[in-house]
């Protein structure tokens, strides 16, 4: 930990400082998360602050764990390549952009899918009333952030060799991140029952690096490919 680049360090005591914190307020029956996560914007428990506070929040250890496995590894090289404020930039536009485009989504959801309803019937003749209902629609992680990071890593070292499981040989990070963006997409569009994955956010993550990326570099704040 002592040669990592700041921003990167710091992200990731942040976040396990959260996830801490997270475990022992659940001993006295709070729940941060529904504190700290994003609500859909038409929720009542919805606040501002949460667009930025829900990527520091994790809904469990292995949560945690692969995303800052992903910062730990590709975020320091990122930082060492960009420097620490334009990394810290990237990060925060990425994360807060996952949460954009997750909100989107949600409220396009609800809007085909449930406005008609006055609540929603949870089995055995339970019906929760729609306002309580969205509550209950939590997203937390930092997988926004780490999949435009996953971006951001390919479109810099494209043709950088990686192993991944359950990949048994080397692949491009090129290609690596077209087969992970091509799996989020499949996974969000097939809506499956049970996922509790945000799959467009970790879209949406990736929509914003490209974005950013381009925009550096048609400024020419930043190069090309190096390898």
């Amino acid at each position: 930990m002592r040669d990592l680049p700041k921003i990167t360090k710091n992200l990731l005591y942040i976040n396990v400082i959260m996830f801490l914190a997270t475990m022992a307020a659940g001993k006295i029956g709070l729940n941060l998360n529904e504190y700290l996560g994003l609500h859909l914007f038409i929720a009542d428990d919805f606040k501002p602050m949460q667009i930025v506070t829900y990527m520091f929040m994790h809904g469990g250890f292995m949560h945690l764990f692969f995303n800052m496995f992903g910062l730990f590894m590709f975020g320091r090289i990122l930082e060492n390549v960009w420097g620490s404020k334009r990394f810290l930039t990237f990060y925060l536009i990425t994360g807060i952009g996952a949460g954009l485009i997750q909100e989107v989504v949600q409220f396009i959801y609800y809007q085909t899918q449930l406005s008609m309803y006055s609540g929603v019937d949870l089995g055995a003749g339970f019906v929760v009333p729609m306002s309580q209902y969205l509550n209950t629609w939590i997203t937390v992680g930092a997988s926004g952030a780490i999949y435009g990071i996953l971006l951001a890593f390919a479109m810099t070292f494209p043709n950088e060799r990686m192993v991944v499981m359950p990949i048994p040989f080397p692949i491009k990070a090129k290609y690596f991140v077209l087969i992970f963006g091509a799996i989020e997409l499949l996974s969000g569009m097939g809506n499956r029952a049970g996922d509790n994955v945000a799959h467009f956010a970790h879209l949406g993550g990736m929509l914003f690096g490209l974005i950013m990326i381009l925009y550096w570099r048609k400024k020419g704040e930043i190069d090309g490919p190096y390898c």
